[in-house]
């Protein structure tokens, strides 16, 4: 089962249209992959000090129908695929029963202080395995 972080859209978010605008999405998707990992038992930090630091490698989004200031909006997150050393995470975002968007982001595990990839350690990776697509 996916799980999802209600985002209430800001003012100051929104653009001209009044539309919130593309690049908010990535910056709520963000906050709702950290939520997701809280939700899978490993808030930020322990994500960290057990060995992952997860950055951005790709991300494609596509938009269905606008959203506006002060709609409350669900991204409703899932793992689709897990490597040896990075995951995809798919959001579909929702207003209601719109369907507003779907973005699907992966990230790479890096050690940063050599800026490179680096394994997953086996406990993310069953953690991010057992809430992925639903068969």
């Amino acid at each position: 089962m996916p799980f999802t972080h209600t985002h209430q859209v800001r003012y100051h978010e929104t653009d001209a249209q009044s539309y919130l605008f593309n690049s908010r999405y990535l910056e709520i998707a963000d906050v709702a992959m950290t939520e997701f990992f809280r939700h899978l038992g490993w808030p930020y930090q322990a994500l960290n000090a057990g060995g992952v630091d997860p950055s951005v490698v790709s991300a494609r989004i596509e938009f269905r129908a606008p959203a506006f200031f002060d709609d409350l909006i669900d991204f409703r997150v899932e793992c689709t695929r897990v490597g040896r050393s990075s995951f995809e995470l798919r959001h579909v975002v929702t207003r209601s029963e719109t369907e507003l968007a779907e973005i699907n982001v992966v990230y790479a595990n890096v050690d940063a202080s050599e800026n490179r990839a680096r394994p997953l350690p086996d406990a993310v990776s069953a953690a991010l395995s057992s809430h992925g697509r639903a068969p």
